[in-house]
């Protein structure tokens, strides 16, 4: 994984609260056993109408939003089943990270797992940045990880965010990356182990 220091772009309004892993992405979808080629199903529900056509009325259906690299949502956002196709469905459109007053657990979890930043703000602010995206649909926000502010036209905001997974975003690691990081030492333990006894390598 890529290190995420910061993320840059402009904003996709969606101002719905309590938006489900089922709604970010059907379980129709959920077949496939790669993390990608889930973007172009992204909030299939309601980006298409009933006929299976896009709807021009999508936010994301909406030429302005399409190369938007930051969701701004409602409350609530990602909550329901456990599925990893949710943050990956959305890393897969190009977005870079999300902006909520609140996400599911495991949802935010597996945002950042694959380096989708999940940034959490008072809903005040989350409402301008909605208004703002709304208004000016080329106005720019800048996601700083390291420093952990968020700013764009009119709103200069600090938010709070897991160290843990600060560390590994930063860094560039997932679970197995930070295991690798103590190679030698495994290495050296293998090493000393009785050949009789189970190993991790021939």
């Amino acid at each position: 994984m890529e290190p995420v220091l910061i993320v840059s772009g402009t904003m996709a309004p969606l101002p719905r609260a309590q938006v489900d892993t089922d709604q970010i992405i059907p379980k129709q979808f959920l077949k496939r056993i790669e993390r990608t080629g889930f973007g172009e199903f992204l909030f299939y529900d309601w980006a298409r109408d009933g006929e299976g056509e896009k709807d021009p009325g999508f936010v994301l259906n909406r030429p302005q939003y399409r190369k938007a690299t930051v969701l701004v949502a409602g409350p609530d956002f990602g909550t329901g089943s456990s599925r990893e196709h949710a943050p990956w469905a959305l890393h897969d459109w190009g977005f870079r990270a999300v902006i909520a007053p609140s996400f599911g657990d495991i949802f935010r979890s597996n945002c950042h797992k694959i380096g989708l930043l999940a940034i959490e703000l008072p809903e005040a602010v989350v409402d301008t940045l909605l208004a703002l995206a709304d208004e000016q649909p080329n106005a720019a926000v800048t996601v700083d990880l390291k420093h952990q502010k968020l700013s764009a036209p009119g709103v200069e905001e600090s938010f709070e965010f897991d160290a843990y997974a600060k560390y590994m975003l930063l860094n560039g690691l997932d679970e197995i990356g930070l295991t690798m990081l103590e190679e030698s030492v495994i290495a050296e333990f293998e090493d000393s182990r009785p050949t009789f006894k189970p190993r991790t390598s021939s």
